[in-house]
């Protein structure tokens, strides 16, 4: 990737390395689905604006509204309802180790569905390299829950799958302004989680959420949600798949950097170590090091 793409993932793994928190907050007033849905209906309602006031035209083929719904099935429905699902269960933490595993999946099956995204040894070391780096900015403490509430970690571990597909299904794509794609697959989602959430959440009996509540999912939906899908279809198109969802072994790193220059809280060894180890699988992965240390050889 240039030096561009890589300032676009790191900017990327910040939006979203707030996600697990803001999500955590609200799933404790409001039920998954529903939290889901608000957040993608905020969020596309967001990006309708902005489509408006751009002059884009929303009038959109059916074959291309097709592929925008099942994007945001894969992209969208099932891996958010079953993170925020998991996360009633086990703590944020160890979600984003979990979610942090999503490269090893996109890796296989890129190479099993695609003739130009082939897995090399390479490629699969750094991307151990990186997730052993977000386990240890985290802390290894938070493994010893894997024991225990399993379903919840398989439902996360079926999340990396499902964002794996979606990376693959969205090269289609490539030739689509990445504003439309993000604002299409998102208000395609909205339709889907619509009946969804109605129907099993029945959102009108619940409890009014507090304030706080309200804000989480303000921030959820249009600073991890909208800006960054702009960004990802960006990516997407030009980094392609598996480059792309090297992302998620950066967002860890993005939440604990955040929570230090805003929360004053402080970055302990293992964080520095699992920083530098993310580093470092990342320079394997974009085979850049490999190639200079073959030249000084």
């Amino acid at each position: 990737m240039s030096g561009t793409e890589w300032s676009l993932l790191l900017f990327l793994a910040f939006l979203w390395g707030g996600s697990f928190f803001t999500a955590k907050v609200a799933g404790l007033e409001i039920p998954p689905l529903t939290l889901v849905l608000l957040r993608v209906a905020i969020a596309a309602g967001a990006l309708l604006i902005v489509c408006r006031l751009k002059g884009i035209d929303l009038a959109l083929p059916p074959r291309l509204m097709g592929d925008f719904a099942v994007m945001g099935l894969l992209n969208n429905v099932v891996p958010f309802t079953l993170i925020f699902w998991a996360q009633l269960s086990i703590d944020s933490g160890l979600t984003s180790i979990l979610n942090a595993t999503t490269p090893i999946s996109t890796l296989v099956l890129a190479h099993l569905l695609l003739k130009d995204e082939k897995l090399t040894r390479g490629r699969m070391a750094g991307v151990l390299i990186g997730v052993g780096g977000a386990v240890a900015m985290i802390g290894p403490d938070l493994l010893q829950g894997l024991g225990r509430d399993a379903l919840a970690q398989l439902a996360c571990l079926l999340a990396t799958v499902s964002y794996a597909f979606a990376g693959i299904w969205g090269r289609r794509f490539r030739d689509v302004p990445p504003l439309l794609t993000a604002t299409g697959q998102l208000t395609a989602s909205t339709a889907i989680l619509l009946p969804v959430a109605l129907l099993f959440d029945r959102p009108w009996e619940l409890a009014a959420p507090s304030m706080g509540a309200w804000a989480a999912v303000l921030a959820l939906a249009l600073i991890c949600t909208s800006a960054p899908y702009v960004v990802y279809f960006r990516l997407l198109a030009t980094a392609g798949a598996g480059n792309l969802l090297l992302v998620t072994m950066l967002v860890p790193a993005g939440a604990i950097l955040l929570g230090a220059a805003f929360l004053d809280e402080v970055l302990l060894a293992r964080q520095w170590l699992g920083l530098g180890l993310i580093v470092l699988g990342l320079l394997v992965i974009d085979g850049r090091l490999a190639q200079a240390l073959r030249r000084g050889a």
